[in-house]
């Protein structure tokens, strides 16, 4: 495994990282994901992210990655989790108010079962909280020792800018992180986002690298979609529709070509395409089986040969 730092912070993460959306606390049974752990943690994964949201029910991820962390030292990994989306129907329990983050930090903080998260995301930007009170919630709970440090999660790029403004002048811990979606098909934070965080530094830990298990070659052009997949489980098969294009899947060829190549699987390229970026400190991915984690972290350290970029390139802006 290698590391990297965290944009300006002197935090250390794994270039891989290992996240729990769509699988821990819900398709994904208890063993497994603990089994997932346990092969993340052994392969020099450091680096976890959950959010209260994600589960079957509130706090339901966070309570099964709590418990498969919990027999390594807590200072030898990056817990990371986050508050926006609803945790139910009332009054404030949504958005990014001083009220909403500091209930949602404790409850977090019990499901996990630790004292302090390393990262504490923004899920969302809230525009129905002033941003400054978002930024000092925030900073006092840097402050008390909850969270080490404060990220921000597919905010527009207007407003990352504002924070950073508005934590500069008032003497505020600045943000650390942004978790953006970033792949092959969605590469949105090249031209704006990255340039202002670069700026601010703050380090991109992206999610979705591949695409959904679409850069992974398991949804092929003009055959049947895989039983058991994502794009065939109804609850979730919306995230991965997107992607499934004609457009996209006969890219998809091309690209496994390019991969086949480079004695690579398509994910692994994928990986290392997103990870080719000084910016990008991590790329998020997600795990049912430890099998997957094995072939996932052979991108580490793959630096993709020039000539391989420019047909990747032309084969993305076909």
């Amino acid at each position: 495994m290698l590391y990297r730092r965290l944009g300006k912070s002197g935090l250390q993460v794994s270039e891989i990282a290992l996240g729990s959306w769509l699988t821990y606390g819900t398709v994904t049974e208890r063993e497994a994901s603990m089994a997932c752990v346990k092969e993340a943690y052994e392969q020099g994964i450091n680096h976890f992210d959950c959010a209260n949201v994600y589960g079957s029910v509130p706090h339901a991820a966070e309570v099964v990655l709590g418990e498969a962390l919990r027999p390594y030292p807590r200072e030898s990994y990056v817990l990371t989790t986050k508050v926006y989306f609803p945790i139910g129907k009332r009054p404030n329990e949504s958005g990014l108010s001083r009220k909403h983050i500091m209930a949602q930090i404790d409850e977090s903080l019990k499901s996990l079962g630790v004292d302090y998260v390393d990262i504490l995301y923004c899920h969302r930007f809230d525009p129905n909280t002033d941003l400054e009170e978002t930024l000092r919630a925030l900073d006092d709970l840097v402050i008390a020792g909850k969270v080490r440090y404060a990220g921000i999660s597919e905010w527009p790029v207007v407003e990352i800018a504002n924070a950073r403004r508005i934590q500069k002048e008032l003497g505020l811990h600045k943000l650390a992180a942004n978790q953006p979606v970033y792949n092959m098909f969605q590469r949105y934070i090249e031209s704006d986002v990255i340039p202002v965080c670069d700026e601010a530094g703050i380090g991109q830990v992206v999610f979705s690298p591949l695409a959904q298990g679409v850069l992974t070659g398991k949804y092929r052009k003009g055959q049947p979609l895989p039983s058991g997949s994502r794009a065939t489980t109804e609850r979730v098969s919306h995230f991965v529709e997107r992607y499934l294009t004609e457009d996209k899947l006969a890219k998809i060829e091309s690209l496994i070509q390019v991969a086949n190549d480079l004695g690579m699987s398509l994910a692994q390229l994928a990986i290392a395409w997103v990870l080719r970026l000084p910016s990008v400190s991590s790329a998020l991915i997600g795990a049912s089986r430890p099998e997957q984690i094995v072939e996932n972290v052979k991108a580490v350290g793959r630096t993709l040969p020039t000539d391989a970029l420019e047909r990747i390139e032309e084969i993305l802006s076909n």
